[in-house]
């Protein structure tokens, strides 16, 4: 029993231990060995002293000299002449401020006030004129005030020359510029120090010019100034002192050297503590392998055995980060309670309640560390461990995320934001940080925000995940919503253009079945229909008893009806090798406007009969093309009378021919339809297809369909546009 105490004596005085080398590299150098001339706040007191003694006392600037420094540059003078806009702007603006005074005194019939605001306007506005007019006139202006600002500097330095002299009073100085040889002095530096610094050629003091306390001046006002312009440096040897008969009796410095003498008394009682810890545990540690013992037989119950390793590295970096920060609790109560709480009763107490939960925070810390030492104090031990940890398995699985590489990237920026917080805090704490609050606020502020950036990603991804399962089941009616512009965007855009695809291969596929079979329907309807005519004329023929005007009149309907059947059966033939590209064309250089002229010209006395007016907008200069002069009549010819066989009689029909400004040619073809056109336009160009869904008309069905065979074989462009009755047909080629 007495050896388990000794191990545990052994732990205590470890702990400790640690403890007292904490607060050495974080204090306690400051204070062993060192008096309070010595320390940071004093040498502090002497930087501010030095500091301001130049500006305020020894070498304070003259105004003339500072403004002889003035420059002012051509930027600075745009500037200001354009501040608050162009020279009408200006002009504009300060009319409209004096629009409304002016008019209140003409009311009143105040014409001494009104003749006032008159001449205020009229000067401002000759001011702002002699602004855009003369650099000469800015440059005075700005010199103006920059010159103010040096005067309103140098009467705050003389203020603040005798707040200086106050608060300084219990320092002496005998001080003499090198190059001018001036000496300054205040006080008598021959009484008997209590602190003294010599200033010599080699190390002289630099005295600055300008107070850093009253730089503010130049910097909060809309007129620039380069203070750095304004800067000058002397250079002065002699002493400056405290007096041990000033050091007594000013309140400053006995209170600094007492508070400090507290803290130093407050040192020494540590590190005595200390260091009798040190040599009690070096006494003790006989006990050592009681400890091991003891340790390794709780190790043997202990939970952490069941995980893999990392985890407990992950619970023995956290013990060791509350370890730490329990230390410095310790230690602020230590170096600020003992000289601001004079409740000794309570202080006591206080001190007694951190420094147990220290001792049980370090504990932890330490069999943790031991637990681990024991784990892999063999290099199979830690080879079997690294190899069968969290780690290892996730650095297995890194290589199928670089398989996309904006993946990796994102994925490795949210980790690096959410593991900154600690690491930050953990860097803080180890190199001595003053403010691991502020720290961990900070790191607060980059990875909260990381992590719901991860959760909503992870959010996405499950809706994105939902809505595939979806598609896969068929339900393609609604999109993928894209979030954003992360690579599960960028999925999420691929699966709707996926979608899209599908839905579109559906509708195409239910789209040509249903073409196919109105193909077949009309085909064999326009074939039909003629065929069953010639048929029926040949069976009238045969009969004998006919007579001879019945025998010419069947004749003449057989004629027309086989001269139909062939025309059908050409037009089906020539679409079909056009749309097949198997045929040859002639291209030559073709004067557009007088194909179409001729070709349109044909048809004008069956438009007359159809009672159709042509209104032609035809350009007064040829316009040339690469086309086959003969497929192009024929495309122009169809379009016409596609116009002569579906244009409403009585109605105007336009056709019109110019270059675009884009360098094509374009013929337009517009006209009222007789039939109602409630199909999709674009199906107007599949075979067999017509306005006239009775089929009542002479028409093939193949005529815009042959259409587009030629414009396609042309590399031109063809669209059809139809608004309510008014159908449009608009054909491109590139002109020459």
């Amino acid at each position: 029993m007495i050896k388990k105490w000794k191990s545990l004596l052994v732990l205590m005085c470890l702990i400790w231990t640690i403890f007292g080398v904490f607060t050495f590299y974080n204090v306690g150098y400051q204070y062993i060995g060192k008096s309070y001339f010595d320390s940071e706040n004093f040498q502090h007191e002497i930087d501010n002293f030095t500091a301001e003694l130049g500006p305020l006392v020894i070498n304070v600037p003259n105004a003339e000299e500072l403004k002889n420094k003035i420059e002012i540059t051509q930027t600075e003078i745009e500037d200001h002449r354009n501040y608050y806009g162009t020279l009408g702007q200006q002009i504009d603006n300060i009319k409209a401020q004096y629009e409304q005074r002016i008019q209140e005194a003409i009311d009143a019939n105040a014409t001494e006030l009104k003749t006032k605001l008159v001449s205020e306007r009229d000067n401002k506005i000759k001011d702002i004129t002699a602004n855009f007019e003369d650099d000469e006139h800015v440059r005075k202006k700005i010199l103006a005030e920059k010159e103010a600002l040096i005067d309103k500097y140098i009467k705050a330095a003389k203020g603040e020359s005798k707040n200086f002299g106050k608060n300084y009073d219990y320092w002496s100085y005998e001080l003499t510029n090198t190059e001018t040889g001036k000496t300054y002095r205040a006080g008598d530096v021959t009484e008997s120090s209590a602190y003294k610094i010599k200033y010599t050629d080699r190390k002289p003091l630099y005295a600055w010019n300008i107070s850093e306390n009253l730089r503010d001046i130049f910097y909060n006002t809309e007129t620039y100034v380069n203070v750095d312009d304004l800067y000058e440096t002397a250079e002065y040897t002699g002493v400056i002192a405290i007096s041990k008969k000033a050091a007594m009796s000013e309140d400053v410095i006995q209170g600094g050297y007492q508070q400090f003498q507290q803290f130093q008394r407050n040192q020494y009682t540590h590190y005595f503590i200390w260091l009798t810890s040190i040599l009690m545990a070096v006494f003790v540690w006989r006990g050592r392998k009681d400890l091991l013992q003891i340790v390794t037989s709780m190790k043997e119950k202990d939970l952490l055995t069941k995980y893999k390793i990392d985890v407990q590295i992950i619970l023995l970096l956290i013990t060791s980060l509350m370890y730490f920060i329990s230390a410095q609790v310790v230690f602020e109560s230590i170096e600020y309670n003992s000289v601001y709480n004079y409740n000794y009763v309570r202080f006591i107490l206080d001190i007694g309640f951190k420094i147990v939960v220290l001792m049980v925070i370090g504990s932890a810390f330490f069999v943790q560390l031991i637990w681990l030492y024991t784990r892999v104090n063999t290099l199979k031990k830690l080879e079997e461990n690294v190899k069968s940890s969290y780690l290892w398995s996730l650095g297995d699985s890194l290589t199928d995320l670089f398989i996309n590489r904006s993946i990796a990237l994102h994925s490795i920026v949210m980790l690096a934001a959410a593991f900154f917080g600690g690491g930050s805090l953990v860097a803080t704490m180890i190199g001595g940080g003053a403010f691991p609050v502020l720290v961990l606020g900070i790191c607060m502020f980059i990875g909260f925000p990381a992590m719901i950036v991860f959760l909503s990603r992870m959010g996405y991804l499950n809706r994105i995940m939902k809505d595939t399962k979806d598609m896969a089941e068929g339900r393609l009616n609604r999109d993928v919503k894209v979030k954003g512009k992360s690579p599960l965007s960028g999925h999420a855009e691929n699966l709707n253009h996926l979608r899209e695809g599908v839905r579109t291969s559906m509708h195409e596929q239910a789209k040509s079945e249903r073409l196919k079979t109105e193909l077949i329907t009309n085909v064999s309807h326009d074939l039909r229909t003629p065929l069953t005519s010639i048929i029926t004329y040949t069976d009238l023929l045969k009969k004998p008893n006919i007579t001879e005007e019945e025998r010419k009149q069947y004749i003449h309907i057989l004629d027309k009806k086989s001269e139909r059947l062939k025309v059908l059966i050409e037009d089906l033939f020539e679409v079909s090798k056009m749309a097949s590209g198997n045929i040859e064309l002639h291209r030559s250089r073709v004067d557009l406007t007088q194909l179409i002229q001729q070709a349109v010209g044909e048809h004008k006395e069956d438009l007359t009969q159809s009672q159709l007016d042509l209104r032609m907008t035809m350009p007064h200069d040829p316009i040339f093309a690469y086309v086959d002069g003969q497929k192009w009549w024929r495309l122009i010819d169809n379009l016409i009378v596609n116009v002569l066989k579906y244009a409403l009689e009585g109605t105007r029909v336009y056709v019109t021919f110019k270059r675009t400004a884009d360098g094509d040619a374009e013929f337009t073809v517009k006209n009222v339809a007789k039939y109602e056109i409630s199909e999709d336009a674009e199906e107007l160009f599949e075979r067999f297809k017509r306005a006239d869904a009775s089929r009542h008309t002479e028409g093939s069905g193949l005529g815009l369909a042959i259409a587009q065979s030629i414009v396609d074989l042309h590399g031109a462009r063809m669209s059809i546009d139809v608004d309510g009755d008014l159908f449009k047909v608009i054909v491109r080629i590139p002109a020459v």
